[in-house]
Order: C-alpha cells, then sequence, then structure tokens
C-alpha cells in the first residue's frame, strides 16, 4: 500500500482531484490517500504561506503529491501557494507534456503533437526577488545558477530517454540575456555529447514560439528556463485543446509533486461542468512516477478511449450548454478501462533517472578571479551630464574612475548618440584606475562612502573578471 498526500484545492479543484482519484481507485492499484490542505481557506486562517504544517508534513512522509489548483488570493497572504510548494521541497523540474488527443477538433488536428516542455521550477525570476529601487523604478533579480541548469538538462535528457523520444532542443534568449539566459545554453552544451543517442540542439525562444505555432510537431522535448517555460508550455497546451488538457509533473531528487497547469477557475466551481482530464493525466504521471506504469497506462487509454469516442464530451470541447457533466464524464472513463483508442495509445514508459547533483551547496571555483570596478546605482533627480561631473569630481582622488553612466541599460554619459527618455535610476560604472590591480572591498567601500555623502545609493555590484573574461555586460553603446 502506497500512501499519497492528496490537496483538493481550490474552485474546481476538488472535482478534478476527485474524479482522478475515483479512476485511479477503480484501476486497483493500492493506495492510501492522506487528504491534506492548502490554498485559499490557508490563508483565510491567517497562514501567510498558505501552506499549513500538516500539509508540509504529510509530503514529507509521503514523498508524493496529488493536488487540485490552488488560488492565490488578492490582497493577504503573501507567495503563491503553488511556488511556496515547489520550493519548500526543492521540486525543481517542471513537466509539461501535451499530445493530440483522438476527438478533439483543434487548427493542428492530424499533425501528430506530442511534446514535453521541461521548465526549471525554482530559479530565474520566479524567485521572486524584487526591490523599489526608486519610488517610480522597480527591479526584479533574475538569478541562474550553474547546478540548477546541470539539474533542468540532465532532467530533460534522462526523460527523453525514460519515454524513447530522440531530441532535446534548449530554448533560451541567450542572445540577449548572455549571462543568465546564456548559463543554460552553456550547460546543455556542455551535458549533451553524454547523450550521443539523442539529438540536441539551441532554439531562441522567440523563433521556439514562433515555431511551436508554425511547425510543433517538429520538437519532442524542449527544456527552457522558469518564465520562458510557463509561458510556452501555456502556449503549447492551446495546440492541443487548451489548459483542460495540461497535466504537469513537479519533480525533485526527494518529493514529486502532480498537478493540472489551469487554475482554479472558480466561476465553474461546484457546477459538474469542468473537465478533468488535466488532473486525471496528473495522476497518470504520479503512477508512472510510484512505479504503477500498467495502472498508468490503463487510465491514460481509458482517456484518450473516451475522448476519441465522443461519448461523454466534456463542455469545453463540445460547449457547455450541450457538455457531460465531469461526474458523467467520470463514470465513462472507468467504464472503459482496459479499452485502447485507434490512436494515439499510451506509449512505453521507463523510470526517470532523475540527476544525481549534491544537495550541499555547490561553488563554482575559477582558475583567476579579480575584482576590477563597481556598478554604483544612484537616484538622481536632473540630467545625466550633471551626474557625470558630481561624480568625476567625487572621485578625482580615488583609486577608481567612472567610466560611464547608463539609464536603463543605454549608456548616456559621456554623451553618445542615444535619444533615451531618462528615469531616476543611474547605473554608475567605476573602473580602478590601475588595470591590472585586483580590488579590495575595503576600497570598494571607500568608493561607496564617498559617492554617499553626495549622493542617494540603492544599489552595488562588484565588476568581476573571471578566468580573464568580463563577469559583467557592457551597457547599450559602451566601449
Amino acid at each position: 500500500m502506497r500512501t499519497v498526500t492528496v490537496i483538493p484545492g481550490d474552485g474546481i479543484g476538488p472535482e478534478c482531484v476527485n474524479s482522478a482519484v475515483q479512476i485511479i481507485n477503480a484501476t486497483g492499484v493500492k493506495i492510501e490517500w492522506e487528504e491534506r490542505h492548502a490554498g485559499a481557506r490557508v490563508f483565510k486562517q491567517g497562514i501567510s504561506s498558505g501552506v499549513p504544517a500538516d500539509t508540509i508534513e504529510s509530503i514529507k512522509k509521503t514523498r508524493v503529491a496529488l493536488k487540485g489548483p490552488l488560488e492565490t488570493p488578492v490582497g493577504f497572504g503573501q507567495k503563491s501557494a503553488n511556488v511556496t510548494l515547489r520550493k519548500l521541497f526543492e521540486t525543481y523540474a517542471n513537466i509539461r507534456p501535451v499530445r493530440e488527443f483522438p476527438g478533439v477538433t483543434t487548427p493542428y488536428s492530424g499533425r501528430g503533437i506530442d511534446l514535453v516542455v521541461v521548465r526549471e521550477n525554482v530559479e530565474d525570476l520566479y524567485a521572486g526577488i524584487e526591490h523599489m529601487q526608486t519610488p517610480g523604478v522597480a527591479q526584479c533579480l533574475k538569478l541562474i545558477s550553474r547546478k540548477g541548469c546541470e539539474k533542468i538538462v540532465r532532467t530533460a535528457f534522462e526523460f527523453a530517454r525514460a519515454e524513447g523520444r530522440k531530441t532535446v532542443a534548449c530554448a533560451t534568449k541567450a542572445n540577449i540575456m548572455k549571462m543568465t539566459e546564456g548559463f543554460l545554453k552553456k550547460t546543455f552544451e556542455e551535458i549533451a555529447p553524454e547523450y550521443p543517442e539523442i539529438e540536441s540542439w539551441h532554439v531562441i525562444i522567440d523563433n521556439c514560439a514562433h515555431q511551436l505555432v508554425k511547425k510543433p510537431e517538429q520538437y519532442d522535448v524542449i527544456v527552457t528556463t522558469n518564465m520562458n517555460g510557463d509561458i510556452i508550455s501555456d502556449l503549447t497546451s492551446g495546440l492541443v485543446g487548451g489548459l483542460g488538457f495540461a497535466p504537469t509533473a513537479n519533480l525533485g531528487n526527494d518529493v514529486a509533486i502532480f498537478e493540472a497547469v489551469h487554475g482554479s477557475a472558480p466561476k465553474y466551481a461546484g457546477k459538474d461542468v469542468i473537465n478533468p482530464t488535466a488532473v486525471i493525466l496528473s495522476g497518470v504521471m504520479m503512477l508512472r512516477h510510484i512505479g504503477e506504469f500498467e495502472a498508468a497506462n490503463l487510465v491514460e487509454n481509458a482517456v484518450m478511449y473516451t475522448i476519441e469516442s465522443g461519448k461523454a464530451a466534456t463542455g469545453d470541447i463540445v460547449g457547455y450548454d450541450k457538455g457531460a457533466s465531469t461526474s458523467l464524464y467520470t463514470k465513462t472513463i472507468i467504464e472503459n478501462l482496459g479499452k485502447k483508442p485507434s490512436s494515439g495509445q499510451a506509449r512505453d514508459y521507463k523510470a526517470i533517472k532523475m540527476p544525481n547533483v549534491s544537495g550541499e551547496p555547490v561553488s563554482v571555483t575559477a582558475k583567476s578571479r579579480r575584482v576590477i570596478g563597481a556598478d554604483i546605482f544612484v537616484e538622481w533627480p536632473q540630467d545625466a551630464d550633471a551626474l557625470g561631473r558630481s561624480l568625476d569630481k567625487i572621485v578625482e582622488d580615488s583609486d577608481f574612475r567612472l567610466k560611464m553612466i547608463s539609464n536603463r541599460g543605454t549608456k548616456v554619459y559621456p554623451a553618445g548618440e542615444a535619444l533615451i527618455d531618462c528615469v531616476d535610476h543611474w547605473r554608475c560604472r567605476f573602473m580602478l584606475r590601475d588595470a591590472g590591480a585586483d580590488a579590495s572591498s575595503e576600497q570598494v567601500l571607500a568608493l561607496l562612502t564617498k559617492i554617499s555623502a553626495v549622493h542617494k545609493w540603492m544599489h552595488v555590484e562588484k565588476l568581476s573578471e573571471i578566468d580573464g573574461e568580463p563577469g559583467y555586460t557592457m551597457a547599450q553603446g559602451e566601449d
């Protein structure tokens, strides 16, 4: 008997989860469901994370959870309860498969769409580290680690192996964000040769989105960063019929959480009209995760057979005025257990081998490293020339010289050709006068002290040279 934590969720969640649980139970697989809660009802109890202690303890014990969508209320609570669960249990890999469903007509019907988006799940902009730099300028830190890149890349290749897939594409915006998005591209290219049987290539994320609309059948597995993955996985679900058909798995080395991609859709809650397929197929992914491959195939084939037959079609397929109820759809799938569709049958699966990456903090060691300058971000209500003249005077007898000032990434001092509408947030780049030296923290602090005596600063970044290469980007127009 395997114990699984089940979280009904908010809105339509309880109906969808109940449908999935009924169908899984009907296969005869031995699962004990341990019900716990998260989301709106928990926020209302004053628990700011949306996840109570007994839910956390249950997942720690069972290591597997099936959950409905959770609402993130506006005006109270803090971060999304969904994000909280992913981060608490380091479920770093978000697996979102989409495939063509026989009986669901879309503009792409007959194209044979069957692909998987493997999305990094805990880093990137979704780390949620934001600051108001000035009253009119907000900042969000985009954090991408070598360790995080390695884990998601290896998961993508291992998932491809487990499902017998032939290609993995890495989608990034490395042409613009060369260090953050570029880190995933570089790591992907380092690891890909370890999987010689799988064809691999890199694609710019906007071209990937374009190609997904133009020729989606060319993709098998796509690995990408957190926000990119969130966006393109919603796009891919639209190709095959919508979010009602989009399951997802949040996988880590210790815990796995399975859920639908869609939200809580409160306007449909309690009306017995919702399509529970996404949660049911999330349950199929859960069954495979715990080694119940036969039960998983039974459920997946029954779902595909039911949809293909056109009987008990849900409202999102045929219209809510004539669609089958959630309960009838569930009952029909149970009746169809053991039947197979004429097309789109469950493929042969093997267990996924999750990356063997240490749980300890990992430090990447450079061959050489030195600090050669500092970017100091200053709030200034006047123009760039006035700020530049002031800073030049402040540092005239210091170890640093002012190299340039940029505004929203474009150099504005010394004046260039750019016509830019400036805001009151200025990046002021200082470089060591001795180009071969290594600046100490004391030198940087002394520079900061000089500037803070005259100007209001809010942020500082050391400029490092790592293995002979600059560890920072240039402003637009900077030499």
